[in-house]
């Protein structure tokens, strides 16, 4: 029976779910019998700030949200932003006979159903909707087997949010008094930034090292192609084999006298052999070894067949869909997962927040169809493959990130375009894929020896694969992080050779290398790193690393994630006084202790009781030797008290010790307030020198070198002169903005007020700069804007130099000059003939590409880097995407282009604003027609109705406005308080 026809039999139902789209779709499945409502996302939380929490609280409660001194009940408050939703939620419930909350069936989705029924208080029937994919059969599925909510995921939820509350709003002001105002602490961003930082860390202590090595190009003497099992080389440098010279083979040295040749991984961090017995050629012996084996004869001393089988990767999760998305799409987290959200919302893909593998007999129904459809019977195997691996921290037990419905469509059925088409077509492959057979085939392992001139035995390798099945791999090949690590489908086609074949050195060629420090995190596997070592929970992964970029503790280049200076204070001030708290292990033995409590396991209250006041004695729930508060130190042995104990006493932190880091010779970066900055020698001592650090440069590549050249640059006030028109000094200042020149004022000048005196000040040329500028260029450039003279009806021309660049400007006629120096040396006539000229309208004529990406995977359309108004950005022809303060043309990547593009694309078209009616204007033309010379009495008295009911019109309206105006400025303060505390939910 359809839902329709039930609800003409029970009276109306009204259905709550979290967002717009997500109502409208389910709407189109349940019809007119059906109210289908949004909450949009929370309507009630902690309160953000004193002033949002109601007047009975006072004291820690009304700071924290929380009162901990009673079980830690939290003070809930109605968003400001929601109250208009709410009540339109009420209206509706009072209209209907059944309440239906169909939020996400995870945490935070039965925790906002739960919000719901809180603050709704509803007096009909209330169930629980579940499902995970938005189709008619699921909707209609859910409506008949509704469940009870689910308290357990409720208290989970609660506890979350009550721990990262109490997490960020103490931990967080300790950052505001020691390192800098505005910073915030989280249970899972703190650790994510201190992975980032510690790699940096690992960057700055690496030392490269240099090894050298052989490559032979070895040809067997057959003019053609000769056996199937023929596969191409996987190593260095040289002429590379493959189809099209089956007759050689491409090997690199493994030995010399039977000691194995260093290749990088045989190299620790510092640079040294781990394996004193391992062989380090350098150049001079590396290219005296290949002289010695010119005329050396070899043959191929072994040959090692095993049979190749690689089976299909599970269906995506929350995580390896990020990881995919960032290293095929070159998607951000972020993106992913807005993206994901609309596909999940209008119904071509199931819930995308999830931890299992797991795929519905409906789901390996669907696949094997399209399987065999696609690919022929051969690609599939007899028995359905299952996929039940989940990671530890679990949520809920979803299915796997897939394409909807009982039959998937193909991304061409679909009609989506763009983003959303690229990210649905790789969820399709991949759960196609992981329903098809292995791909098998062979690898080989060649060994070719010989002796040198010298006698010395030396032995190359060579390394192939064929693949003689591809199976699944026909549909979908993972990416890899490491963009030079070799991809499942890559064959390395070998000439067929046998034990004994006689082999002639074409080339023999000499390589250098250099050991590389370990790679800075991607998006992707910074997400992967968190869930291997269990910290957090993977749906939150793409929020905090949001946060940590939004917070400017981490910023991109390319798709590196690089830590900033500050994050490096903030790592160290929470390493060394709260260890505990953003330390790998007792993080995810949180994790841990929080899903026993999902789990009806454990209780909520003695947990949090003791990590935030430390109690000695043990919960039979949390045995001594968990992670308990009582371990939330800084690990030291010194101080073990909870975490309030903890931000208590902060005698114990120098704030300048721990924003402060040695980078020789004398030489200290500090973190200050402002900014980072380097400064050799005490303040005001003798010697003393301080240079600014550029906020875009990477920790690793402050050497000792680099500060010097800072140091060396010239900073601060550089005095000029006097003018002697003013007996004013004049100075050159390097600003926020770039260099500039001014006046000194004379003491008492006023600064405010009426009588208030501004000082001349002028920004330096291009052409100019600190070092070089003189009085005379400076009282030059303060002597702007020039008047270049008069037009012929008397409008003066002015040269002025303006936000961007040198113009001229006649009234309200501005025209573009070509050079800075032009404000200086335009006549009037010139300036007479450039007004003579027609002015040019719209856009200017299109400057040249500064840079070109190459082809963009989504449009297709060549991407290039181009000059904007606005500074540099990089566009397809449809999308503009402007560079971040930390990308720049010159090092800007191809990747790197098509992922601000992506995210353009996943932010959509910018809202325009309405345009407001003419009323003024309205007002003018109506009152200038002519009113009659008399009224009628009838006349007077209609007017003066139309006066009081417009009057009263005019105060509703006021009050309306004033009313909106209130809550619209209740919603920014809390945004603004959010932003400042940095505090909101990590989970």
């Amino acid at each position: 029976m359809s839902p329709t026809s039930e609800t003409a039999k029970g009276g109306r139902r009204l259905v709550i779910v979290e967002s717009p789209a997500k109502a409208k779709t389910i709407k189109g499945y349940l019809g007119p019998g059906y109210i289908v409502e949004a909450s949009v996302g929370h309507i009630r939380d902690l309160p953000n700030g004193a002033a949002e929490v109601p007047e009975k609280y006072t004291g820690e409660v009304r700071r924290l949200g929380v009162d901990v001194d009673h079980d830690f009940q939290p003070i809930y408050v109605v968003n400001a932003d929601k109250r208009a939703q709410v009540k339109k939620l009420k209206d509706l419930l009072k209209e209907s006979d059944e309440l239906f909350l169909a939020t996400d069936e995870d945490r935070e989705g039965e925790a906002i159903a739960w919000h719901l029924q809180e603050v709704l208080k509803p007096k009909i029937p209330v169930k629980r909707m579940v499902f995970h994919e938005i189709t008619k059969d699921a909707i209609h599925a859910a409506v008949a087997n509704p469940r009870e909510l689910n308290q357990k995921l409720v208290d989970a939820q609660e506890t979350r949010r009550i721990l990262d509350r109490l997490y960020g709003y103490e931990v967080s002001p300790v950052l505001w008094k020691k390192v800098m105002p505005r910073l915030s602490a989280g249970r899972v961003q703190s650790v994510a930034t201190r992975l980032v930082v510690e790699r940096e860390r690992e960057r700055i202590a690496f030392r490269s090292a240099e090894y050298w090595d052989l490559t032979g190009t070895f040809s067997t003497g057959r003019a053609e192609f000769e056996g199937s099992e023929a596969t191409s080389f996987e190593g260095g440098g040289g002429r590379r084999a493959g189809a099209s010279d089956p007759s050689s083979l491409l090997a690199r040295l493994q030995t010399v006298d039977g000691r194995r040749v260093a290749q990088g991984r045989d190299f620790d961090s510092l640079g040294r052999l781990k394996n004193a017995n391992t062989l380090q050629l350098d150049e001079a012996n590396a290219r005296a070894l290949a002289a010695a084996l010119e005329n050396t004869r070899f043959s191929v001393r072994s040959v090692e067949s095993k049979p190749y089988r690689r089976s299909p990767y599970a269906p995506f999760r929350t995580t390896t869909l990020q990881q995919e998305a960032s290293r095929k799409l070159g998607f951000g987290a972020k993106p992913t997962m807005q993206i994901a959200q609309k596909l999940y919302e209008n119904g071509y893909i199931t819930y995308m927040r999830t931890d299992s593998t797991t795929l519905s007999g409906t789901a390996i129904t669907a696949a094997r169809t399209q399987v065999t459809q696609l690919y022929g019977a051969d690609y599939l195997p007899p028995q359905p493959r299952t996929y039940a691996g989940k990671v530890k921290n679990a949520q809920e037990a979803h299915e796997a990130i897939r394409p909807s419905g009982e039959r998937f469509r193909t991304p061409a059925e679909t009609g989506l375009t763009g983003d959303q088409f690229r990210l649905y077509e790789l969820i399709w492959k991949r759960t196609v894929a992981s329903q098809m057979k292995d791909a098998t085939g062979n690898s080989v392992t060649v060994k070719i020896g010989g002796t040198t001139a010298d006698g010395r035995d030396v032995e190359f390798t060579a390394s192939g694969k064929t693949i003689t099945f591809h199976g699944f791999l026909k549909a979908y090949v993972e990416g890899a992080d490491d963009p030079n690590a070799e991809l499942d489908d890559r064959e390395r086609r070998l000439p067929q050779v046998s034990e004994g074949d006689a082999l002639t050195a074409e080339e023999i060629t000499a390589d250098g290398h250099a050991t590389k420090p370990p790679a800075r995190y991607t998006e992707a596997s910074l997400v992967k790193e968190l869930e291997e070592r269990e910290i957090g929970r993977p749906s939150t992964y793409a929020s905090i690393i949001g946060t940590i970029l939004d917070r400017g503790y981490v910023f991109k280049k390319g798709t590196a994630l690089v830590p900033s200076f500050l994050s490096f204070a903030v790592v160290n001030l929470l390493e060394k006084h709260f260890g505990r708290l953003v330390d790998y292990d007792f993080t995810a033995r949180m994790e841990d202790d929080l899903d026993r409590i999902a789990r009806g396991e454990a209780r909520s209250v003695p947990w949090l009781r003791r990590f935030y006041f430390g109690e000695s004695t043990p919960d039979s729930d949390f045995p001594a030797g968990g992670s308990g508060a009582a371990e939330a130190g800084n690990g030291d042995g010194d101080h073990l008290g909870g975490l309030k104990e903890l931000v208590t006493d902060l005698g114990a932190i120098d704030a300048r010790e721990v924003s402060s880091f040695p980078v020789g010779d004398g030489i200290v970066l500090r973190v200050g307030r402002y900014g980072p900055y380097i400064e050799r020698g005490e303040k005001d001592a003798e010697g003393h020198q301080r240079a600014d650090v550029p906020e875009e440069l990477a920790p690793d590549e402050l050497t000792v070198e680099f500060a010097e050249e800072l140091l060396a640059k010239p900073s601060g006030d550089f005095e000029l002169g006097t003018d002697l028109a003013t007996g004013h000094p004049i100075v050159a200042k390097d600003g926020r903005y770039g260099p500039y020149v001014t006046e000194i004022l004379p003491e008492g000048t006023p600064k405010t007020g009426k009588n208030a005196v501004k000082p001349r000040t002028a920004s330096l040329f291009k052409s100019m700069s600190l070092d070089t500028v003189t009085l005379e260029d400076a009282l030059r450039l303060m002597s702007l804007p020039r008047v270049v003279g008069t037009d012929a009806e008397g409008v003066e021309i002015t040269a002025q130099n303006g936000r961007y660049g040198p113009y001229l400007k006649k009234g309200t006629d501005s025209r573009s000059l070509q050079s800075e120096e032009q404000l200086f040396t335009i006549t009037l006539e010139e300036a007479l003939a450039i007004y003579a000229q027609p002015k040019q309208r719209g856009r200017a004529a299109a400057k040249p590409p500064l840079k070109e990406l190459g082809e963009d995977p989504v449009s297709g359309k060549p991407v290039v880097v181009k000059d904007g108004r606005f500074g540099p950005y990089v566009t397809d022809g449809e999308t503009n995407a402007t560079l971040r303060s930390d990308d720049s043309v010159e090092t800007i990547t191809q990747e790197r282009g098509f992922e601000l593009l992506a995210e353009k694309r996943a932010k959509g078209p910018a809202k325009k604003t309405a345009k407001k009616a003419p009323a003024k204007s309205a007002a003018k033309k109506t009152a200038a027609k002519k009113a009659p010379a008399k009224k009628t009495a009838a006349a007077k008295k209609t007017a003066a109705k139309k006066t009081t009911t417009a009057a009263k019109t005019t105060a509703a309206a006021r009050k309306t406005t004033t009313s909106t105006a209130t809550a619209t400025k209740a919603a920014a303060a809390k945004k603004a308080t959010a932003a400042s505390n940095g505090t909101g939910a990590e989970d």
